[in-house]
């Protein structure tokens, strides 16, 4: 596969766009891999790079069963940030913000990843207290992050509605300039095109029906395509994993699905420079490049892998949209979509080695799944290939729900929809 450049671009507009090559093979399953990724989305996708890149292990299959970039990926509002407080989440985050910031070059494709900053608006003295804690916390950790006062909000942010007779009046914010948003679609294919140039495989198509055991360890998979071996076995399967470990025998893992919904907007003028976040409720809404407003808020309430939502949570996001930015009343709603999250008892994700041998588990993202993708593929392939956790994933395991280990960021307590 060529790289991408100036040259191949020039080349390919003299000849009429005709001679691109596909951006990754489509091969036919072999019969047995080094590893199995379970899962072509953007963090399935970047643990086969990372495995191939960071460890030299490229016979590697990835198996999604239906087509790559498909699921979670391309479900979310493209939010990339690292304003975490508690030292695991932070360290591993920012990991994440230094991987996006250079994976275009990393990976010879444009992610269109855009520091634009994240602002998180503040309504209260008290919830100003709290961001000048976060920020603190952040800065110690050595992540950028600005406290600002109400006149540096508006003028970060001109639409906002910052009179004092809003129903929300606006206290101040916490900005982190660096964070900002990146193209989902083009991070799993830029992962996907990564991957294939290493020599993996990527299989579309193929779902996994069953496990194949050889005395207490899992040594392949049953799928639509036939049976494939593997000496490892990993799952990234987004919103699914409950489903597909049960398969394996885990009927116990703390997580419970749901759905959230985004939504994009008619195309305006340029209105929204950065990503911002209302305070008094939850709603995150930003500016696609093509005009779009982008936004969403919490999850739908219910147990669900349905990939569309309610209309009591269109009705509250978009309320809370109006609030913050009165003139967008009469604007018009495009489309709306459902993704599925994994949401884990204390907010925080797991990735590490499976109560089974020969199993790896990558699930748990609530609300971070977009984000924290390279990270994620980074430390992930890391476990898998040492059979060892990565020193920013240690205290992500399934073991520290019994040990009373929880990271949990907001303070919520064991209840996955409040994360």
């Amino acid at each position: 596969m060529a790289r991408y450049s100036v040259f191949s671009l020039l080349g390919n507009a003299l000849s009429g766009n005709r001679k691109w090559e596909r951006v990754w093979r489509s091969p036919e399953p072999k019969p047995a891999y080094d590893v199995i990724i379970i899962g072509g989305g953007g963090h399935g996708l970047a643990t086969a790079y990372y495995l191939a890149r960071n460890h030299g292990i490229t016979n590697v299959a990835v198996l999604e069963k239906g087509w790559l970039g498909g699921g979670n990926v391309g479900r979310n509002t493209t939010i990339v940030r690292s304003n975490y407080m508690l030292p695991a989440n932070a360290h591993f985050y920012e990991h994440s913000m230094k991987l996006w910031e250079g994976l275009s070059r990393d990976l010879n494709y444009n992610v269109m990843f855009s520091q634009r900053g994240v602002l998180n608006l503040a309504h209260s003295p008290s919830q100003m207290d709290a961001y000048a804690r976060r920020g603190n916390a952040m800065r110690l950790h050595g992540i950028d992050a600005e406290l600002l006062d109400r006149d540096q909000v508006a003028r970060y942010a001109p639409g906002i509605d910052m009179s004092p007779t809003t129903r929300f009046p606006i206290a101040g914010g916490l900005l982190q300039p660096r964070a900002g948003t990146a193209r989902h679609d083009a991070v799993a294919w830029g992962f996907a095109y990564g991957a294939d140039r290493q020599g993996v495989d990527l299989i579309e198509n193929c779902e996994v029906t069953g496990f194949i055991r050889e005395g207490s360890a899992i040594v392949g998979v049953e799928t639509t395509r036939g049976t494939i071996r593997a000496g490892k076995v990993g799952v990234a399967v987004a919103g699914n994993s409950s489903v597909v470990l049960q398969k394996a025998g885990l009927n116990n893992i703390p997580i419970e699905s749901h759905v959230l919904q985004a939504f994009v907007s008619e195309a305006l003028k340029p209105l929204i420079d950065g990503v911002v976040t209302f305070g008094a409720g939850h709603l995150y809404i930003s500016q696609s490049d093509k005009g779009s407003l982008v936004f969403g808020g919490d999850i739908d309430g219910y147990n669900s892998y349905a990939q569309r939502g309610n209309l009591p949570i269109v009705k509250h996001v978009a309320a809370a949209a109006v609030t913050l930015f009165p003139n967008l009343a009469r604007l018009r709603l495009l489309r709306s979509w459902g993704g599925i999250m994994d949401m884990s008892m204390d907010g925080s994700p797991i990735i590490c080695k499976g109560p089974v041998d020969g199993l790896y588990i990558n699930a748990g993202w609530c609300y971070g799944g977009f984000k924290a993708t390279p990270a994620s593929g980074w430390c992930f392939a890391s476990t898998i290939a040492n059979d060892a956790p990565h020193e920013l994933n240690a205290a992500f395991t399934l073991e520290r729900f019994c040990q009373g280990r929880v990271i949990d960021e907001r303070g919520a307590g064991p209840r996955p929809e409040l994360h």
